[in-house]
């Protein structure tokens, strides 16, 4: 048991406490109608939508949002900084796995169910937390290694832009590929 103190010591004190732990309530159809009324303005890098809120004379009203990132860098007290990188080394990560116990070959999925147990509840946190999934918890994506990482290993990482541009990947229905931001940047 004494692995799990260490994982949950470790949270409570790592950049993502805020996220892992705010219990904040949300109704589920306040979600629905933010997702149906988003709309990201690309020239303003603005996420706009709509909420109801209750007025002085107890009517529902519809109220526009708007965000940006350092608003997801507030809200959610991620210590992050727009001078952050969003890229980590693959090598980086690769490493990292099997210092965490990774018992498959260097070049599978990041599969959860081959970290070494108390990782796995490090992964699952930091899926839960951050992620916007129904499912799928076993497998994580690129991104989602490369914050663990960075939370392992303390190292700066743009959480906040990251989980911005994935705000904005659900609105477009569109995959984003941060291997090819880095080949579009290096060539420019």
């Amino acid at each position: 048991m004494e692995p799990f103190k260490d994982m949950a010591t470790f949270l409570k004190e790592s950049r993502i406490a805020k996220a892992l732990s705010d219990k904040t309530k949300v109704c589920e159809s306040q979600v629905r109608m933010f997702w149906k009324s988003v709309r990201y303005e690309e020239s303003e890098n603005t996420i706009y939508s709509a909420i109801q809120k209750k007025d002085e004379n107890d009517k529902d009203v519809d109220i526009e949002v708007k965000f940006i990132v350092v608003d997801i860098r507030r809200v959610l007290d991620l210590r992050d900084s727009d001078d952050d990188p969003i890229i980590v080394p693959e090598r980086l990560c690769k490493g990292l796995r099997f210092r965490m116990g990774f018992s498959a070959h260097v070049n599978d999925k990041y599969l959860n169910s081959k970290f070494c147990r108390p990782y796995k509840f490090l992964v699952r946190c930091v899926v839960h937390a951050l992620l916007h999934r129904k499912g799928a918890y076993g497998e994580m994506s690129d991104c989602i290694m490369n914050i663990i990482t960075c939370l392992v290993l303390n190292r700066p990482y743009d959480i906040s832009q990251v989980l911005f541009d994935h705000m904005i990947d659900n609105i477009k229905g569109e995959k984003i590929h941060y291997v090819s931001k880095i080949h579009s940047d290096a060539v420019k």
